[in-house]
């Protein structure tokens, strides 16, 4: 039997006080080889008790352990941290040699999951936003099960949106204030020099701030820590990009009390899993950090990662049907390849200053700035009017997309049930084609500019340059051997320019800057500064305007350690200011887009507690809770803030319960973890955009839908468990049980711009009240709602590993329309009920989609050699092997917004209007080496 076992329980008779007799004594040696390692760290938890092992692998403890039962923790960076509970007993000699630690391989899988975090989230044409990315190493048996084998499903962690949890670099947060989510781009591409993070999980204690109910993250960048060495990176993958290479210098604490870190990085690709998907990007980090004395500590960090890719869009099943999951609606051939007209680019630098000030042994101070700038663009095709005729915007193009409805097989069934040929010719033309045109607009652009016009067709980027200035100090007090003392005071501002740019008109010259659906040339002013104004490429248009923010902010929080319990208490508050400034005086908004708009003001508190039990050293359970009240964020705040000042009727903070607890196993051979949580959400908003048919006028209305005041339900349970059935072999597995619901009905009102038809329509200034969207119990799309894993892992002597995992998943839900769930749904334009309204029909109408269960296998492996003073490094996974085909997320369209609408929609065999889909990849793969000295 493994020595590792037999040694982990030691029982005597257990006494209550120290002893001059007692020696604790042993040694720790490699898991395959046994030779002993030196400079293992070897404490007692809980204790200031700690001791290195020395060139044989041998330690002795000179102070005097109580007596009673503890936790030996072993750990050496490169090895796998292990813990062994022990008694200590009066005048006993404890021998606990030949103690194995085994060499820790996630390296390369480390950065196998942070690419996962650069290449899935935050990309809104896919749906994604799952996970926060988090090294692998830094988790427990559930979270590292979700990171690597339920991203790709899209699942979130207990039904949540990333901005519930919190992302620092060096202490200063950068999630988002627009969205309040991080944009892992901003930092993608250097992987090497992210691994040194510190995770707080759930509403677990954090030192650097008061976090969210996912917890909180901060990513250490300091030179003076990162890890000494050389290492150059090469990948291979056909998800996002198709190659990635990576260079890391870390010069560590250098004799002149200098250190400095420096990573370059480049990623690319001409396309992805998805139709021309293509990727560019590069990736540049330079950290460098004078140690002045043993007090005083200053560092200095820039991180520049700019880069370029294509979007893919969601499309209906009748679009799947035709082509496959692979196709993209964005690109079409353009002088032999493939040009996508959706491309998102994120350029914005990031510049920080640390100082950190140990005021003696106990306290230290760490005072951070940082400062952003730069930009975001995504970018699209626009075909509004192009020239004025009788006062009157004429001329606009047709909508250029490929699968825009009236070009699809299913309209000409709908409106031509008596002549399929038209649909047959819309099912050739698209099945041979259906891509854009770019040829065709050219030719329409040139042929207009010709005959003295304008462009018809245009090319623009919807652009946000943001400015932020973020100053925070953190407070760390050992108070006494148990209790800690966390605090920070910090101030964030932002300014946000926000407009529209022109960047190809395809061979014309001008462009007129109105809006080519208005009822009149003056609601079509876009600026009526400036009135029919024409606009060449590099020009703003369309929209102008800033957003001014500031936020302040403080954390106290006090963390209590003892032998048999420890326990925590953390509060927090936040001052949140919002303004916005128009720059353009919108035409359907004269009185209200001008200038600077009212000044919101929002307060927002967090308290939270928790404790853990450590019933013995084997046995633990943990309990928190936690009550969050959190301004909304800007994009929830503004119903329309391209075009105006008006805001979300009736906003307020939002607020969040949240309470979980635990029971976690240690052993030897078994680590398991199971946590029960509820979370509720509560007077949350949300803003959308589309077109909506049946709201009272003949034609389709572009609106805004504001669902306003709600509640949302998270309800689970998370398990997580791996056993060492033998030294090579692990079995694992993790499963996620929820219910994610809509716990209330909220208020809904529709927003569009004031004309004779939204007044008909029953609109007042553009505006109208809806009454409750009945939408409680109606499930959250939220990907996955149970997802369960079983796999093994291999680890042979020889320094190669190998593992497969089943992960199946189920209760996946398409995201509903809450106007059709409101009193617009059953009633006639003059606010009587239809009068062949069918209740039993408009039940299984309004019937919420649950999509198909699904089983994804997938396998990962390894190798590491040690050739000289060279250490090389190989990963490798095969994600969905058998190519599974399924929907991981989905919305219905807003399109068909009446009984009448939606009921002869469905009754078609193919939908016009029906819900858009993404799908999941089907057989990827990811490919890593790379060579450290």
């Amino acid at each position: 039997m493994n020595k590792t076992f037999f040694l982990s329980y030691i029982y005597f008779i257990t006494f209550s006080a120290y002893t001059q007799n007692t020696r604790v004594f042993g040694s720790v040696k490699e898991d395959y080889s046994f030779k002993p390692i030196v400079g293992v760290l070897v404490e007692v938890e809980n204790t200031n008790i700690k001791t290195l092992t020395n060139q044989l692998g041998e330690f002795e403890f000179r102070s005097h352990i109580p007596f009673g039962e503890h936790v030996l923790k072993i750990s050496k960076k490169g090895y796998i941290t292990k813990r062994f509970p022990i008694v200590i007993n009066e005048g006993q000699m404890l021998n606990i040699s030949d103690m194995t630690l085994e060499r820790d391989l996630s390296e390369t899988e480390d950065l196998f999951t942070i690419t996962l975090s650069d290449d899935e989230l935050n990309d809104d044409a896919s749906g994604a936003d799952n996970i926060s990315g988090l090294l692998a190493s830094s988790l427990d048996v559930f979270q590292r099960t979700a990171a690597f084998e339920f991203s790709s499903s899209f699942f979130r962690i207990r039904g949540l949106d990333s901005n519930n949890g919190t992302i620092l670099l060096n202490g200063i947060e950068v999630n988002k204030v627009y969205n309040g989510r991080p944009q892992w781009s901003n930092w993608g591409g250097v992987n090497d020099v992210l691994r040194n993070q510190e995770l707080a999980s759930g509403l677990s204690p954090s030192s650097y701030t008061f976090g969210g109910v996912l917890g909180s993250t901060n990513i250490n960048l300091r030179a003076s820590e990162a890890k000494l060495g050389r290492r150059i990176t090469y990948s291979s993958s056909n998800r996002s990009y198709t190659n990635r290479v990576m260079a890391t210098y870390a010069s560590g604490l250098l004799s002149n009390n200098w250190a400095y870190t420096i990573s370059l990085g480049r990623r690319w690709g001409n396309e992805g899993y998805q139709d021309a998907t293509s990727y560019n990007s590069n990736s540049f980090f330079a950290s460098v950090e004078k140690k002045f004395n043993e007090k005083h500590s200053l560092g200095l960090t820039a991180i520049y990662t700019p880069n370029r890719r294509g979007k893919s869009s969601p499309n209906t099943q009748e679009v799947y049907g035709l082509k496959d999951i692979k196709y993209n609606a964005y690109w079409g051939w353009q002088n032999g390849k493939k040009r996508n007209s959706r491309i998102k680019e994120v350029n914005e630098p990031i510049i920080m200053l640390n100082h950190y000030w140990n005021l003696d042994d106990s306290m230290s101070l760490t005072t951070n700035i940082g400062y952003q700038f730069g930009k975001l663009g995504n970018s699209r095709l626009d075909y509004n009017g192009t020239d004025l005729i009788n006062g009157f915007p004429e001329g606009g193009g047709a909508n250029p997309s490929p699968t825009y409805y009236q070009k699809l097989p299913s309209y000409f069934e709908r409106n031509f049930p008596n002549d399929l040929q038209f649909a047959y010719i819309a099912l050739k033309e698209f099945q041979d084609g259906g891509q854009i045109n770019w040829n065709a607009m050219y030719d329409a652009n040139i042929s207009n500019s010709y005959n003295g016009g304008n462009a018809i067709y245009a090319l623009y980027e919807d652009r946000v340059d943001d400015t932020q200035l973020t100053i925070n100090t953190i407070l760390n007090k050992q108070l006494n051997d148990n209790a800690i003392l966390n605090a920070s005071i910090g101030y964030k501002n932002l300014n946000s320019e926000n407009f529209a740019q022109v960047v190809d008109l395809f061979g014309a010259s001008t462009y007129l800057d109105i809006d080519g659906f208005a009822s009149d040339i003056n609601k079509a002013q876009n600026d009526m500064l400036n009135p029919n104004r024409l606009v060449g490429e590099g020009d703003k248009f369309k929209y102008h305007y800033n957003i001014l923010a500031n936020e302040f902010n403080a954390f106290v929080q006090a963390q209590f350690t003892y032998s048999k319990l420890d326990f925590y208490v953390s509060g927090s508050v936040k001052q949140t200011q919002y303004q916005r400034e128009g720059v353009y005086q919108n035409g359907g908004f004269p009185n209200s887009s001008l200038g600077k708009g009212e000044q919101l003001s929002f307060t927002g508190f967090g308290a939270k507690a928790g404790a853990t039990l450590k019933l013995t050293g084997k046995h633990l359970f943990n309990v928190n809770a936690g009550y969050i009240s959190r301004a909304p964020s800007i994009q929830n705040t503004f119903s329309n803030s391209r075009e105006n000042h008006n805001i979300v009727p009736n906003g307020s903070e939002e607020g969040i319960i949240a309470v979980d607890l635990s029971y976690m196993l240690r052993s030897p051979i078994v680590q398991a973890k199971l946590t029960c949580y509820y979370t509720k959400i509560i007077d949350a908003n949300e803003i959308s955009f589309f077109f909506a048919d049946g709201i009272g006028g003949d034609n389709a209305v572009f609106v805004q839908e504001i669902l306003q005041g709600i509640d949302k339900k998270h309800l689970g349970a998370e398990l997580g468990i791996e056993a060492q059935v033998t030294s090579s072999i692990k079995l694992k597995g993790a499963a996620s049980v929820g219910q994610f619901t809509y716990a209330n009905n909220p208020n809904l009102y529709l927003s569009t711009e004031p004309d004779q038809e939204s007044v008909e329509a029953g609109f007042i200034n553009g505006f109208k009240d809806f009454g409750q969207s009945q939408l409680k119990n109606y499930k959250l799309a939220s990907g996955p709602q149970n997802a369960y894993s079983v796999g093994f892992e291999y680890r042979d002597p020889e320094y190669w590993w190998f593992g497969a995992t089943a992960n199946f998943f189920s209760n996946t839900y398409l995201d509903v329309s809450p106007l059709t769930r409101s009193s617009n749904f059953n009633t006639d334009f003059d606010g009587n009920v239809f009068n062949d309204y069918d209740e039993d029909l408009a039940r299984e109408l309004l019937k919420q989609e649950r999509f198909d269960d699904y089983m994804v296998i997938n396998l990962v492996g390894g190798k590491s050699w040690k050739i000289g003073a060279y250490y090389v490094g190989f990963f490798a996974s095969i994600n969905n092997l058998l190519d599974e085909v399924y929907k991981t997320g989905g919305f219905e369209q807003g399109r068909n917004a009446n009984y009448r609408e939606l009921r002869d929609d469905k009754a078609l065999d193919t939908p016009v209007f029906g819900p858009k889909y993404w799908y999941g990849r089907g057989t990827t793969y990811f490919l890593n080496l790379n060579l450290r000295f």
